[in-house]
């Protein structure tokens, strides 16, 4: 994660500067949304709050100064947008950021007109959260007056480099020859990055050691999932906007592009980007000059762009789905990522990596683990890759009583010519997702607005998806 966030008692007379967190209150009714995401913004660097309730929000702010506030506008008992209104009204600098898992856009353009600086939709990606925090005014002022100083490292960006630069652990030759190549990447700052790889492998891993080992390194990685933006909003989030360029725009607003500068935007889920998106993309990446929404003015962007998918983009092409052109731009350097079931002898390193992570995390002793966990660890499938891998060793280790991890402390049976390709005739990616898209309608009764919150992407991308894949949604089936 990239968050360098100084704060705006940076005095420039210093030959230190004093750094301070920026304060954030998220205003919830679910307990367990707030913990989860004030946990992820201290773990980025900021200092987080949490109010269940309207009036409790409202006293904290009465009390104490905050400089940004994440605020559900759906609340039980006190309406958020009246507590936007109020917000606005005594803290008339405090920039707000609304959260709505209702899909009311009406609602959400009403927050906008009233104040409101962004808006995210439910479920939250953390990576989306964290975008919408750096571009704030306050965020890039403060990172700028940071970058400016004497001293560019300061505590807490050497801490949240120790947070990125997390090792790509694995011994095989496979991601031996993944990293040579994601180093030789990072040498040529200019260069575009292409990383394949089916879900969980470590893309976005490898698109920040490229980063981070750039010369880009000191400025923003912008990451950006591609599926997640709905299609209404899609030239004004890349390329910002001018104030009074359509209804809700409040504000003059910096698109990923213009945030990006000298740093690198990390497009994730490119397969999912509409086709009328990838022209407009291809010209930017390009010519490196943007406009914004209702502007005439052309802005220069520098900035490089490291792309990732899970899809074969050369069979998008030929189902014309996606750009040649594009693809072209942005396939100069390929790094594919093998799943793990490729690379079995990655699995033991990965195990005791994980192991000493949640054991210091949880606050207690790093267990051993049997021979048998081993074995069975060794022939299990891992449709979920390294991420389920890392998040079956976290379950593992909060519920395990003793000193070392068996196979009763995971939760999944090993792979037998019985319950192999049970559920999926094959890895193949697309058919797999159609299965999964097609279940989650039936599962929902054929209602688009919750299948796409169970698949855990927007309703615009569940729309692109069915057009992909060609599946017909039939009024009787509703």
């Amino acid at each position: 994660m990239n968050s360098k966030l100084p704060n705006k008692g940076v005095d420039e007379q210093d030959a230190v500067p004093q750094v301070n967190k920026l304060k954030v209150l998220i205003i919830d009714d679910e307990k367990h949304f707030t913990a989860e995401l004030a946990e992820f913004l201290k773990n980025i660097g900021l200092e987080a709050f949490e109010a269940n309730t309207g009036q409790q929000g409202l006293k904290m702010l009465s009390s104490k100064a905050f400089d940004l506030l994440i605020l559900d506008i759906h609340l039980p008992r006190m309406n958020g947008l009246d507590i936007l209104k109020e917000v606005k009204e005594k803290y008339q600098n405090l920039e707000v950021i609304i959260v709505s898992g209702h899909g009311d856009m009406n609602t959400v353009v009403e927050a906008m007109r009233l104040g409101a600086l962004d808006y995210l939709q439910k479920p939250l990606r953390h990576h989306d959260v964290q975008i919408a925090i750096e571009r704030t005014e306050k965020f890039l002022t403060l990172q700028k007056r940071l970058r400016t100083a004497e001293e560019k490292n300061s505590l807490i960006s050497r801490n949240l480099e120790d947070l990125i630069h997390r090792p790509f652990v694995g011994i095989s030759k496979s991601i031996h020859d993944v990293l040579e190549i994601a180093k030789t990447a990072a040498q040529y700052q200019n260069t575009n990055v292409l990383i394949t790889g089916e879900s969980g492998t470590g893309k976005e891993n490898i698109a920040r050691i490229i980063h981070y080992s750039s010369s880009r390194k000191e400025n923003l990685f912008c990451a950006v999932n591609s599926s997640s933006i709905s299609d209404s909003l899609l030239e004004s989030e890349f390329f910002g906007h001018k104030k009074g360029s359509f209804t809700g725009a409040i504000t003059d607003r910096k698109g990923f592009f213009e945030v990006s500068h000298s740093g690198t935007l990390f497009l994730d889920e490119i397969a999912d980007m509409p086709l009328n998106l990838q022209a407009m993309i291809l010209r930017a990446i390009e010519e490196k000059v943007i406009t914004r929404v209702g502007d005439t003015e052309s802005i220069y962007a520098d900035f490089r762009v490291i792309s990732a998918t899970n899809y074969n983009l050369d069979k998008l092409v030929s189902k014309k789905i996606f750009r040649l052109d594009l693809l072209h731009r942005l396939n100069t350097i390929h790094i594919h990522v093998p799943p793990l079931r490729e690379r079995p002898e990655d699995i033991e390193p990965l195990l005791k990596y994980f192991i000493t992570e949640f054991a210091g995390r949880l606050n207690k002793p790093a267990p051993g683990y049997t021979r048998d966990l081993l074995d069975f660890l060794l022939v299990y499938e891992y449709p979920g890759n390294v991420r389920e891998l890392k998040n079956m060793i976290e379950r593992a280790l909060i519920l395990c009583k003793g000193d070392e991890l068996t196979v009763n402390d995971f939760p999944m049976k090993p792979a037998t010519a019985e319950t192999k390709g049970k559920q999926f005739s094959s890895f193949n990616i697309d058919e797999n997702e159609k299965v999964l898209i097609h279940e989650a309608l039936v599962k929902c009764s054929f209602n688009q607005q919750s299948a796409a919150q169970l698949l855990g992407i927007s309703r615009d991308a569940l729309i692109r998806k069915l057009k992909k894949f060609n599946i017909n949604i039939k009024k009787t089936e509703g």
